[in-house]
């Protein structure tokens, strides 16, 4: 895609954002032919978002970094979007239904960025991007499906249009040195009180900062790094759960924090 393609198609899904309508797929001149373009649209996307009042990007969420997941959306490999000032809520939060298109909820953790985690030659992994996490958080993420049918809709243009991010709630923080151990921390998350999905921490790629290093080494490749007091949803631990008005939705983390959203 030359730079005015980018531009267009960053320009219908914040259109389709700003308007809260769905759409049936980019035009083929304007859907990216692979990731790697999809994230130079989704950049676009993040900068006119912006400018039109969704505040400033303050972290990443990872998405498609568990089974259940993977196997949910019939994606292999992981895939990251922008999280915004604006839709960033604490503890406890009521949102407008009718803000949505089609909105979904997910049990995560999360982590913040106490330093920069600057490329170098060797890459990051699991170990090297550890001392960076500051914090944990038992986190919701609210995730809104803004197609006709995502399921006909390609792995490029998902990414392109921030892979389902809508807004999150995070749980007061932990500092990482009194985590639990993440390998198998348990989270769970009920809707009115019904349990809906348990899984663990590990099943985060193993453990949530494999998923952590991954996003690292995914912005090195395209010359950027994750700097101190960014937050990285790292990814659901249960398969999404579509909400209806008046849904109140909670989930905990063992050892790290719980989280709740009512949806009005």
């Amino acid at each position: 895609m030359n730079e005015e393609a980018i531009k267009q198609s960053a320009g219908i899904l914040a259109l389709t954002r700003v308007r809260n309508r769905k759409i049936d797929g980019l035009p083929d001149e304007f859907r990216p032919a692979d990731q790697a373009e999809a994230y130079q649209v989704q950049e676009q996307l993040h900068s006119l978002l912006n400018e039109s009042g969704f505040g400033k990007r303050v972290g990443y969420k990872i998405g498609c970094t568990t089974p259940v997941m993977q196997n949910f959306l019939g994606i292999a490999n992981p895939c990251a979007g922008g999280v915004f000032n604006t839709s960033t809520n604490y503890v406890a939060t009521t949102v407008d239904f009718a803000k949505y298109s089609h909105p979904g909820v997910e049990c995560e953790i999360a982590a913040f960025i106490g330093a920069d985690l600057v490329p170098d030659d060797r890459g990051f992994t699991r170990e090297s991007v550890a001392p960076a996490v500051k914090a944990l958080f038992g986190a919701i993420e609210i995730v809104d499906d803004r197609w006709t049918d995502y399921k006909t809709v390609d792995t490029p243009s998902l990414i392109a249009d921030d892979f389902f991010a809508s807004g999150i709630v995070l749980s007061q923080p932990t500092p990482a040195k009194d985590a639990p151990d993440l390998a198998n921390a348990v989270g769970h998350m009920t809707i009115n009180g019904q349990r809906v999905g348990q899984g663990t921490t590990g099943d985060i790629l193993g453990h949530p900062f494999e998923a952590l290093a991954w996003l690292a080494n995914s912005l090195a490749a395209r010359g950027k790094h994750l700097v101190e007091g960014e937050i990285v949803m790292l990814g659901s631990v249960v398969e999404t759960r579509w909400v209806t008005p008046g849904d109140e939705v909670a989930i905990d983390i063992e050892g790290v924090g719980g989280a709740l959203v009512k949806f009005v």
